[in-house]
């Protein structure tokens, strides 16, 4: 039988979506310094007004993703995760396909994001879906240990 998969927007501070925030910090923090952790917490996702979302298989919470609008100049993708034990599903995708449609439906049409160069999954699933490198934008500096990436997900007219 096909598992039901559903993608919900959710509140970051939800039990769900706060112990996926967890996991991907369990994962992430032991990896890289301090100083190369851009991740949001839960409270800064909320605070920031992350638009936050929970992706379940048959009711069970598999993943999660955000993405953070700035104006009509772009959004950014924040803590997307998949939990290890649902990868090679195709979730990813799916959750990064819905994060760029949110983001077209705010009138947005620019989506980036930053992620770490340990992180060669997400880098390959990022490249395969048109994501281009880019240099650090916004408030990120240079650093060795993160990659930027950029993708137009419409064209504009000026």
């Amino acid at each position: 039988m096909m598992e039901q998969i559903t993608i919900t927007r959710e509140d970051a501070g939800s039990a769900d979506a706060a112990t996926l925030v967890d996991e991907l910090d369990a994962l992430l923090i032991p990896m890289y310094p301090i100083e190369s952790h851009h991740g949001y917490t839960v409270a800064q996702l909320i605070e920031r007004g992350v638009a936050f979302f929970v992706l379940r298989v048959d009711g069970a919470a598999a993943a999660c993703g955000g993405v953070q609008i700035y104006g009509d100049e772009y959004g950014e993708i924040k803590r997307m995760f998949v939990r290890p034990s649902y990868r090679g599903l195709g979730l990813a995708k799916r959750m990064l396909q819905h994060l760029e449609g949110y983001t077209l439906a705010q009138g947005v049409a620019t989506l980036r994001l930053e992620t770490g160069i340990l992180q060669n999954e997400a880098i390959g699933l990022y490249e395969r879906l048109g994501y281009t490198r880019i240099a650090p934008f916004g408030a990120y500096c240079a650093d060795p240990l993160s990659l930027f990436f950029e993708k137009q997900l419409a064209e504009t007219t000026a």
